[in-house]
């Protein structure tokens, strides 16, 4: 699999990952996990495939003086640019099938957009519930199918046509989780008794069309992939089936729903 179908990417990836994706797009989902996480002042939190770490520092927001959150993940860039961002936060480099934590560790365990990325989801979950104390919290967020983003379908298309299954198998990568009786059948195998699904709506805005697809697509997938007579090809051919998704003033406004899987330990 390629870095994006497994989460990987360089650090100047990850910068672009904080600088635009996180404002524009996570920081709400980070609010509304938290919420959903219940989280509460003085517990001891780990939050699994942490990224560049914005639901670590929302969820330490609530914890006060007296509580702590870990962030984990497997990716260096990501870490690095978490570490700078909230130097006292605790960062971790590991991965989720295998945390490197005593069980009942945790007061809550949290995990935004990282499950779909994961080599054995099953085993990844089933360690964020081992790391949980009895009675502890698991709040898991994934993004909803692709069928569910019209946009993102519709740019699927364009780069199928320009550049082929590889890529936009790459770009879908992040909604391959996102069907209700997929994600209950995954948790119910890995041992998590009642979860919950909740779908949230979240939304997600660039300045332009050419914004969207330089963040999106030139920056983000393919790099150093694409140079600038690419792009401007990428563009043109995008114009026309992108359309509906651009405002009066230009902008681009996209609908993010996702679910939040939350469970209580038993």
């Amino acid at each position: 699999m390629s870095e994006h179908q497994t989460g990987q990417v360089t650090r100047t990836a990850a910068e672009v990952y904080e600088e635009f994706f996180v404002p524009a797009l996570l920081q709400e989902w980070a609010t509304l996990v938290t919420d959903r996480a219940m989280i509460q002042p003085g517990q001891r939190v780990l939050d699994v495939a942490c990224g560049t770490g914005v639901l670590a520092r929302t969820v330490a927001e609530r914890l006060g003086p007296n509580g702590a959150v870990l962030g984990l993940d497997c990716n260096q860039g990501m870490l690095a640019v978490a570490r700078r961002k909230a130097p006292t936060i605790e960062w971790r480099d590991g991965r989720a099938e295998a945390l490197p934590f005593e069980a009942g560790s945790f007061d809550v365990v949290v995990s935004q957009f990282g499950l779909m990325f994961f080599e054995d989801r099953r085993l990844a979950i089933q360690e964020m519930l081992r790391v949980l104390r009895p009675g502890g919290r698991l709040a898991v967020a994934v993004w909803a199918a692709v069928e569910h983003f019209p946009s993102y379908a519709a740019l699927a298309n364009v780069l199928q046509r320009l550049y082929g299954d590889q890529v936009v198998e790459e770009f879908l990568a992040p909604l391959s989780l996102g069907a209700p009786e997929l994600l209950s059948a995954l948790f119910a195998e890995a041992g998590v008794a009642r979860a919950e699904l909740t779908r949230q709506a979240g939304t997600v805005c660039f300045p332009s069309l050419r914004d969207w697809l330089l963040i999106e697509v030139q920056e983000w997938l393919l790099g150093d992939r694409m140079d600038e007579t690419q792009f401007e090809r990428l563009l043109a051919e995008a114009q026309e089936i992108l359309r509906p998704f651009v405002t009066a003033e230009g902008t681009v406004v996209l609908g993010t729903p996702g679910y939040i899987v939350t469970a209580t330990k038993t």
